[in-house]
Formats: structure tokens, C-alpha cells, sequence
């Protein structure tokens, strides 16, 4: 039987803890080593989630079914700009 992945939720609750521990200044050096390497790699690993769900956001299907790229729209900077 294979194991269930974590959720991006899951990880994400994770690294808090790590980061928590690490914060407390608590741990043991060894201990603290091991924590900072699982942090970063579950970092990394929420950043390429989170990279991945920008790219499919960015994509948009026209009216003939073709995939086109979402471009942002600089609509919000200017209305600030008129209300000032």
C-alpha cells in the first residue's frame, strides 16, 4: 500500500513547526541541524507547488480551445494612481 502525500496544508503546518522549534532556541545542535535540512527541503518543495499553480493559473483557454498565456493587467496601479 503506498503512503498518502501531504497536502500543501500539511506541509506548509509542518515547516511552521520546524521553524517554531527552531526559534525557541531549545534544540540540541545535532537536532537543530536535522530540523534547518528538513525545512529547507519542504520549503523547496512548497515553492515548487506553489510555482506549478502559478503556471496553470497563468493560462487561459479562448473561445476556439487554444491555450493563451493570462496577462496582467496594470488596470489597479493606474486607478490608484487617478485617486491620489
Amino acid at each position: 500500500m503506498t503512503e498518502k502525500e501531504p497536502t500543501f496544508e500539511e506541509e506548509m503546518e509542518q515547516l511552521k513547526q520546524i521553524v517554531n522549534g527552531l526559534e525557541s532556541g531549545n534544540l540540541p545542535l545535532e537536532e537543530a541541524l536535522d530540523k534547518y535540512e528538513q525545512g529547507i527541503k519542504l520549503s523547496k518543495q512548497l515553492n515548487d507547488t506553489l510555482t506549478k499553480a502559478e503556471k496553470k493559473l497563468t493560462k487561459m483557454v479562448n473561445e476556439e480551445g487554444q491555450v493563451t498565456l493570462f496577462e496582467e493587467k496594470d488596470d489597479l496601479n493606474d486607478n490608484a494612481d487617478e485617486e491620489d
